[in-house]
């Protein structure tokens, strides 16, 4: 069986830049080690937005700009990216919360064999929990876990509220 992991949006404005937050850097390490341990496929997603997010309806809501591509914001977490440094990996951008392309990209990767899926990263009440459920949608025979000790939410309460409707939806909790 193949497995997959997905590092979802370890980037610095959602670590220590502009939407970062404690809960957020405290789990790098974290992210740092799994990404080391890992045997199998990595895809890292990156949530990708442009000059005119403030004009965007996700701008609208949340009107604090980042991971504008080009910016350093947009990289990744610097010890998140020389860890995947030592791993082959497939970036992954996405201009929404899940990302549309990751199914297929993953088909693509298995080339018809058994596989299994852990996600990680930030934030797990936005980025995490949605592409956990467009993963289970797609695949909802493929084993699905995500690893809470590598995820952090806007806040630790909506963390737990994510991880409980992952729960709820047949996604296994580490």
């Amino acid at each position: 069986m193949k497995n997959f992991l997905v590092v979802v949006d370890m980037q610095k404005d959602f670590v220590d830049g502009s939407l970062g937050s404690a809960e957020a850097a405290a789990i790098v390490p974290n992210v740092v080690q799994k990404i080391r341990d890992f045997d199998g496929g990595i895809f890292v997603t990156y949530d990708t937005h442009f000059d005119d997010y403030l004009s965007t309806a996700e701008g609208q809501k949340l009107p604090v700009p980042h991971c504008i591509k080009g910016t350093e914001g947009w990289q990744l977490d610097k010890q998140v990216a020389q860890a995947l440094a030592e791993k082959n990996y497939t970036p992954v951008e996405k201009h929404t919360f899940g990302s549309k392309d990751l199914p297929a990209l993953i088909e693509k990767a298995a080339d018809g064999e058994a596989f299994a899926i852990e996600l990680i990263g930030l934030c797990t009440d936005i980025c995490v929990v949605s592409n956990a459920l467009l993963l289970k949608a797609h695949f909802p025979e493929v084993p699905l876990s995500v690893e809470a000790a590598c995820c952090a939410g806007v806040t630790p309460a909506l963390h737990e509220a994510a991880l409980a409707t992952m729960k709820s939806c047949q996604i296994t909790v580490k």
